[in-house]
């Protein structure tokens, strides 16, 4: 089932209709509060507002963990882009990055005040999972059940 999320659910074409939305990010921690905005305007364009809190949480985290981890110190322009698909009965979020390293979810220590977004982002959605992209870089996606247009999940 989650194969198609990279081979066609995340292609140009069906984010530019609409169906999908792409938000590019600078390498700012400023861009995680735009990715929460963006995430949070698009479930309201689609009429999907009981997903909001899961969905901005996660979308939160995913950027967060591709800013720190993932992007190099000192890059410039957009390396990080936020995806989100409407997809038969789910809403997927991707986060495209520029490192082929595999994301690791640590032992949970819950008194460290870093080292769970992958066990939130785990618990908020479906499923979640990343896949290399051809070249360089990866996606890292967490798959929602969407609920009835304007109903509560």
């Amino acid at each position: 089932m989650l194969e198609p999320l990279w081979q066609g659910v995340l292609a140009p074409e069906r984010l530019a209709a609409t169906n999908g939305a792409t938000c590019e990010l600078r390498a700012h921690l400023e861009s995680v509060r735009e990715a929460r905005r963006f995430t949070r305007l698009t479930l309201q364009r689609w009429d999907l507002t009981g997903l909001r809190d899961s969905m901005e949480l996660v979308a939160s985290e995913l950027v967060t963990n591709a800013l720190r981890y993932a992007v190099p110190a000192g890059a410039t322009g957009a390396p990080v882009r936020l995806s989100l698909v409407r997809w038969t009965s789910r809403v997927v979020c991707a986060v495209r990055d520029p490192s082929a390293a595999a994301p690791i979810a640590k032992d949970p220590d819950f008194v460290a005040e870093t080292g769970r977004g992958l066990h939130l982002v785990d618990s908020f959605s479906e499923n979640w999972g990343w896949h290399p992209l051809t070249g360089t870089g990866k996606v890292v996606w967490a798959l929602f059940l969407a609920p009835a247009p304007g109903g509560a999940c």
